[in-house]
């Protein structure tokens, strides 16, 4: 198939057209670069736009003729969403829409959205399936619900059909070396855990560590990138195949690890030692994220090819 990537410049998008080229679909990378790298598209096309531009998308479209998009192109900081709520609503929210219409205008009808497990809020339990309750606690999260609503009413008046993919925490590089996450500032711990290994940084900081966990600090759930990358490969696959059904799945490992655990892994398998620091809690960030990847599995036969942290840690 023909895939309009959107976001391929970024870090899932980027493995996200790798492995897609590796299956033999034809990828075009959409991104305006201003989180994304160039250089980091290593197959197909590159079409320097930006999401809210619904008439250079629309031209996009009719020179390219994709039959499926998938969609990568979103803000994704917690704590920049509490503090810049318009810039992920903008983009998030106004520009999704931007391309949907894009999508619509030209006949484009199957859409794989990259949705977050932030739309859960708080667990009420655990592990979360794709019927637990939805009560975001921060713009972000909400960015992505109001997309998934969005993409239901899509379904009803344009008949576009669509797999949206609640990831848990994205992690881990491209085991062949050729990418890797790079953002700037780097915000995900388990990269600024391997800098503080690496002598890169200073310390390591952990925010909060009087959370309801069994050592005070923050527990999430990690799956590899590529392995996210696959399963949209799967969803691709499901959307061909069911023609009169759009879905969402949650994808994660169904294994949670504290923030304390995941710095003594690094440390034990790096065997560096380095500055840990406890700082306050940031705001927005709930206690436990831990997925039921049941559904994934069941309709999607996903198998998770990177199934422990460790395996996860190496590939960094």
């Amino acid at each position: 198939m023909k895939i309009f990537i959107i976001g391929g410049a970024g870090y899932i998008g980027s493995h996200m057209v790798k492995i897609a080229h590796q299956a033999g679909h034809d990828v075009i990378t959409v991104d305006n670069l201003s989180t994304g790298h160039q250089d980091a598209v290593l197959y197909g096309e590159f079409e320097l736009c930006d999401i809210l531009d619904t008439a250079k998308l629309d031209k996009l479209f009719k020179k390219h003729k994709p039959d499926a998009v998938m969609h990568f192109s979103a803000y994704s900081l917690v704590g920049e969403s509490m503090t810049d709520p318009y810039k992920y609503y903008n983009n998030n929210v106004s520009g999704t829409l931007s391309l949907l219409k894009a999508m619509i205008d030209n006949n484009c009808k199957k859409f794989i959205f990259s949705s977050s497990a932030a739309i859960f809020g708080n667990p009420e339990y655990i592990p979360i399936d794709e019927n637990h309750p939805k009560n975001p606690i921060n713009p972000y999260g909400k960015s992505k619900l109001m997309v998934e609503e969005i993409l239901k009413d899509f379904e009803s008046a344009y008949g576009l059909k669509y797999v949206s993919f609640r990831y848990f925490n994205a992690a881990g590089h491209d085991p062949d070396g050729e990418l890797s996450e790079r953002h700037d500032p780097e915000t995900h711990l388990l990269p600024i855990i391997m800098q503080a290994a690496n002598g890169q940084r200073d310390s390591v900081s952990i925010f909060g560590n009087d959370y309801d966990t069994n050592d005070g600090t923050c527990v999430r759930d990690y799956i590899h990138v590529n392995d996210l990358a696959n399963a949209h490969l799967k969803g691709l696959d499901y959307l061909n195949q069911n023609e009169s059904s759009s879905a969402e799945f949650n994808l994660g490992n169904g294994n949670g690890f504290s923030v304390k655990e995941v710095i003594q892994q690094v440390k034990d398998i790096t065997r560096k030692d380095f500055v840990v620091k406890e700082e306050g809690r940031r705001d927005g960030d709930p206690s436990t994220l831990i997925a039921s990847d049941s559904k994934a599995k069941e309709i999607l036969n996903l198998k998770v090819s990177y199934s422990n942290l460790e395996d996860i840690i190496r590939t960094l």
